[in-house]
């Protein structure tokens, strides 16, 4: 027995006729309406655009740092400008004077720019935040600098080479060292034997004269820290899951297009959207982009050694999690947090 479904309508000039894009994913064109190229992949994108005003939002109402701030509005861009990108694969009036200058210059797309850099960037910003935390002035400009450097060197070199593969490759590795270092950040913060929260150090604090806690209040901190850690590692891992999940359906979808086009005709719509590879792409890393900024956001809380003030609303797995103030009485109009009394 079959699912009823109805056929694929037929390829039909698009409203924006002709593709210069120089990508083109396995969607077939313009197959639903004329003025959406890839209707998946562009409407899979309304969850980057949803999530990264949530974000935003979040962070005025409960007064996290700046800097996640931009990374939400960084995360907002990536998806509005693959939105636009997916919607006409051509657009020479949108991008900006930078992104269209460069786009001339190489003869491609500015949106597609939008679309592949702000993945670029909005990771940059990540890794400030990152690697600039507690650092002196001096330290933080030189970081700036240099990611600023390094974000307009990819941006160069990628429309030299006009590879997507590089562009791949540089996200890729800019995301595992961010990553990694955040990893190594948690365990060193927020493990007790790692941070000096053992029974023994307490002693030999305690014998050097230096400020020592209680031990009710020791044990409270390990039990709080260790259960937050084993938290943060779940998220990581899921949302690690779900970006290697994703990359891989999307490679599925490149190297079996052919095949896959003809499947989802045979089944029909809508069943044939669930074989479209490159929307669960979005979907996947979007999800998995989200908790990375959340999970920094918590992490930064942590380095802070604001745990008490703040806690992670996450019910069950398939919520979107959000990092909430414990008092929230003490946010200010402009979103700024308040001294609590």
């Amino acid at each position: 027995m079959r699912l009823p479904s109805i056929p694929y309508p037929p390829a039909k000039d698009g409203f924006w006729n002709p593709v210069t894009s120089t990508l083109n994913w396995c969607e077939e064109d313009y197959y639903a309406t004329a003025y959406s190229a890839e209707i998946i992949n562009t409407l899979t994108n309304l969850l980057f655009m949803w999530l990264g005003i949530k974000g935003f939002l979040s962070c005025r109402r409960h007064g996290h740092d700046q800097i996640f701030k931009v990374a939400y509005l960084g995360y907002l861009v990536v998806g509005t400008g693959s939105f636009l990108f997916h919607a006409t694969l051509k657009c020479k009036v949108l991008g900006g004077v930078i992104v269209a200058n460069l786009a001339s210059l190489h003869h491609t797309d500015p949106m597609q720019l939008v679309d592949e850099l702000s993945m670029i960037y909005t990771t940059c910003l990540m890794a400030y935040a990152s690697f600039s935390y507690s650092r002196p002035n001096s330290v933080r400009i030189a970081l700036a600098i240099s990611l600023t450097s390094l974000a307009v060197f990819i941006t160069l070199y990628y429309h030299y080479l006009q590879d997507p593969v590089f562009h791949q490759n540089a996200y890729a590795l800019l995301t595992t060292v961010v990553v990694l270092r955040s990893m190594y950040t948690m365990e060193v913060t927020l493990r007790p034997r790692w941070r000096h929260s053992t029974e023994e150090d307490r002693l030999a604090r305690q014998k050097k004269g230096l400020p020592v806690p209680s031990k009710e209040r020791q044990h409270f901190e390990n039990v709080r820290d260790t259960k937050i850690i084993k938290t943060m590692w779940f998220m990581v891992i899921y949302g690690l899951s779900l970006f290697l999940g994703g990359f891989a359906i999307w490679n599925l979808d490149n190297h079996f297009c052919s095949t896959i086009r003809v499947w989802r005709r045979e089944v029909g719509l809508p069943w044939g959207i669930i074989l479209e590879g490159h929307g669960w792409w979005h979907v996947m890393t979007g999800i998995g982009a989200y908790l990375y900024i959340v999970w920094g956001i918590w992490l930064r809380h942590c380095l802070n050694k604001r745990q008490d003030e703040f806690y992670l609303w996450w019910p069950h797995f398939w919520n979107f999690p959000e990092i909430l103030r414990t008092d929230t009485n003490a946010i200010g109009e402009n979103g700024s947090a308040k001294k609590s009394q």
